[in-house]
């Protein structure tokens, strides 16, 4: 199957109208006027709103601790900075929305297995999605199925499943940062363009492996299986499958786009620290938690996030393990859970002094680690607290890592996309 990715499609599309044979035939071609009018793209906007995000409008914030460091790490020192605007999922990615990832990855590879490919008039070949969706794994198509189900020794009762290391989804897309530097100014467009395939399916062993001497099982069996669990966030997902989601989901939005000719969107993506505290603050630039200062309950006495009260009562805040991504208040962006219930990867690389020399327009310090890389170059941003955590993790300046090929538990995240604000309902 040749995965397509669409990074530079609609710069195809403007570059196609400004040199088209059609000479004054198409609405988008040059008028032979002799007169400098402009050219827009061939093709049409759509401004349709992304489906479950709010807009984060642009701002300036003091990002690093409200209040004292009570650690004196120095880690996060406290700094103005400006933020552009962005769209970001109101609530963490839920077991249902990366359920639909993981099934559109194992439905693509059931189909070319199966054979179900159409090759279009320009001799691309691709998945043929009308019959795909009505695949059923059934005794007789999983024999069909034979490369993606598991082997007769990993049965259980000769049960024929399908092998969750053999969901990959093929990654692909252009590393901007690296083509930028000056010295790679000549080398050709292929030196910066990455492919890799990630396993999807998430590691529902994470609920027994960071609990020892704990017993989990239930929620290592059912939690992301299970129906009651639906609307949960999604944990056991590393920071490279989290990657790989945002690749899919901009994907399976462009190849929409590029059906009823629309011009390509840009890519969702995880956000960078920087943005994620911003958003978190919800516009309260001075403030230690989402909804404000200073204190983990309202005046009624009710916990404002799910987290580890106390020294360890977990039911008090409603909820023992995580709860339903839209539970508690939002904060005034209308974002919920910024603090507590999974903390929540960012698309930003830690290091400790970053907050020292990073920009103070949209900061932020990437860096792609290779699986060679040593460990400490594979550390990620995780920021909100969880439901296993103290409140101290629950600031909205708080900053902790965890490395990008780990699977927590405790982890999960959500999208930016960069789009206009002004966008149909």
């Amino acid at each position: 199957m040749k995965n397509r990715f669409f990074a530079y499609f609609t710069l195809a599309l403007a570059v196609a109208a400004a040199f088209g044979c059609n000479k004054g035939k198409s609405k988008s071609a040059v008028p032979d006027n002799g007169q400098l009018v402009g050219v827009a793209p061939s093709s049409r906007i759509s401004m349709d709103k992304p489906k479950g995000m709010v807009y984060i409008p642009s701002g300036t914030f003091h990002m690093g601790p409200s209040d004292e460091d009570i650690n004196f790490n120095y880690t996060s020192r406290n700094k103005q900075v400006s933020i552009n605007g962005f769209w970001m999922d109101a609530t963490e990615i839920t077991n249902n929305e990366y359920r639909q990832f993981v099934y559109w990855t194992r439905d693509s590879l059931a189909a070319v297995e199966l054979g179900y490919i159409k090759t279009s008039a320009d001799g691309d070949t691709a998945v043929d999605w009308k019959k795909a969706a009505g695949i059923k794994y059934d005794k007789a198509n999983m024999e069909k199925l034979s490369a993606l189900v598991l082997a007769p020794d990993n049965r259980i009762y000769g049960r024929m499943e399908l092998d969750p290391d053999k969901m990959v989804y093929n990654v692909q897309g252009y590393d901007y940062k690296e083509a930028a530097k000056r010295e790679n100014a000549s080398r050709p467009r292929k030196d910066f363009i990455f492919r890799y395939n990630q396993k999807v399916f998430p590691d529902t062993l994470v609920w027994m492996r960071d609990f020892s001497y704990s017993y989990n099982e239930p929620m290592a069996q059912r939690y992301f299986s299970h129906p009651a669990f639906g609307n949960y966030p999604v944990v056991g997902v590393s920071w490279k499958q989290a990657v790989a989601f945002c690749a899919w989901r901009t994907h399976y939005l462009n190849a929409y786009n590029e059906k009823k000719k629309y011009a390509q969107e840009s890519d969702f993506r995880l956000p960078t620290e920087a943005e994620w505290e911003y958003a978190a603050r919800g516009g309260r630039t001075q403030s230690m938690f989402p909804w404000g200062n200073y204190y983990l309950r309202n005046k009624k006495g009710c916990l404002l996030a799910n987290f580890k009260p106390g020294r360890g009562n977990y039911p008090e805040d409603g909820g023992f393990y995580t709860v339903r991504a839209d539970a508690y208040w939002p904060n005034d962006f209308g974002l919920y859970n910024m603090a507590g219930n999974v903390a929540e990867w960012t698309g930003s690389y830690f290091y400790e002094g970053s907050y020292n020399f990073q920009h103070d327009m949209n900061p932020d310090v990437r860096y792609n680690a290779k699986d060679t890389d040593p460990p400490r170059m594979k550390r990620k941003v995780v920021r909100g607290g969880s439901w296993k955590d103290v409140g101290y993790f629950l600031q909205t300046s708080t900053r902790t890592y965890e490395y990008q090929d780990s699977a927590k538990s405790y982890i999960g995240f959500r999208c930016v996309i960069d789009l206009p604000a002004q966008l149909r309902k």
